[in-house]
């Protein structure tokens, strides 16, 4: 019932700016939500807009923001980030909304 794109806008030294796609895949909106992932490499987040991110370890939370807290049937909401990162800068490969795992691409 979800999809996430996951991309790194831009890269530089020891930070990024990432974006992340949530696509809500089901017939009905979706209000209220909780996206859960894991870096892989130890990065972390500094500061997001479209939603509130917690961090604990490489494990991230991210709670919507007032304009993104619906995401209608078919729809999507992009979330944009600035983040540290160390020599390397993989992507995550599992993402979950609301505990159900989402496709990715």
């Amino acid at each position: 019932t979800c999809g996430v794109d996951y991309r790194v806008a831009g890269d530089w030294g020891s930070g990024f700016q990432g974006e992340i796609v949530i696509r809500n895949t089901a017939a009905t909106a979706l209000t209220g939500w909780t996206l859960d992932f894991a870096f892989p490499a130890g990065q972390r987040v500094t500061n997001m807009w479209g939603g509130t991110p917690a961090q604990n370890g490489n494990t991230v939370s991210v709670t919507p923001a007032d304009w993104t807290r619906t995401i209608p049937a078919g729809g999507s909401v992009t979330l944009g980030f600035i983040g540290t990162r160390g020599t390397t800068n993989p992507a995550p490969t599992t993402f979950t909304l609301n505990g159900t795992t989402c496709t990715t691409t």
